[in-house]
């Protein structure tokens, strides 16, 4: 299945898929089948479905802009499903991302494009500033209800682990921006 992994709200979205085939080898063609595409995410009525339209022996499919506008941003899942009278047969199914259209008109609002680790790792470091700087108390109990910190070494592991995923989502993101990979080391003989 050719779906875009990554669209941005508010752009209209093509692709193309090609004929398949069932689980016996008989053919699944634009001919006799229709192929549509049914996208959702988590958030409630909040989902498109695009039919194809045949495009040689397979189908090619639009989203209008009109349409992707009202996507939230956020991971999004679809399910490819051919039918052809009674019979229905799933050809993939899958996730893609859906990014914030950073189109506007009138004054821009705020706009955060940091990605859930890169705001995460900044929530940790602060955790561990204030540790180590004002001594934070472990725990304390007030009123019956108690209240336990982080361990300092809890926080350090944490922090490494979400470096790492930072590290991994910056170096995808070059790669995609055809930067090519920082992780790549090149030698000459």
């Amino acid at each position: 299945m050719n779906i875009p992994a990554t669209i941005r709200a508010g752009d209209t979205i093509k692709w193309r898929d090609i004929a398949s085939q069932d689980s016996l080898g008989n053919a699944i063609d634009s001919g006799n089948w229709t192929l549509t595409y049914y996208l959702r995410t988590n958030t409630a009525s909040e989902g498109a479905t695009v039919v194809g339209s045949a495009y040689g022996t397979g189908w090619e499919f639009t989203i209008a802009a009109s349409t992707s506008a009202d996507f939230a941003a956020g991971d999004w899942y679809w399910q490819a499903i051919a039918t052809y009278g009674s019979e229905k047969v799933t050809l993939g199914a899958g996730q893609l991302t859906v990014l914030a259209a950073l189109e506007y008109t009138g004054t821009p609002g705020a706009l955060d494009g940091r990605t859930q680790a890169e705001i995460d790792l900044l929530a940790v470091k602060a955790a561990i500033r204030a540790i180590t700087n004002n001594g934070a108390v472990k725990s304390y109990s007030i009123a019956g209800r108690n209240l336990q910190k982080y361990e300092l070494s809890d926080l350090m592991a944490l922090e490494s682990k979400l470096k790492a995923e930072v590290n991994r989502e910056q170096a995808a993101a070059l790669i995609a921006n055809g930067m090519g990979n920082p992780h790549n080391l090149f030698v000459r003989f």
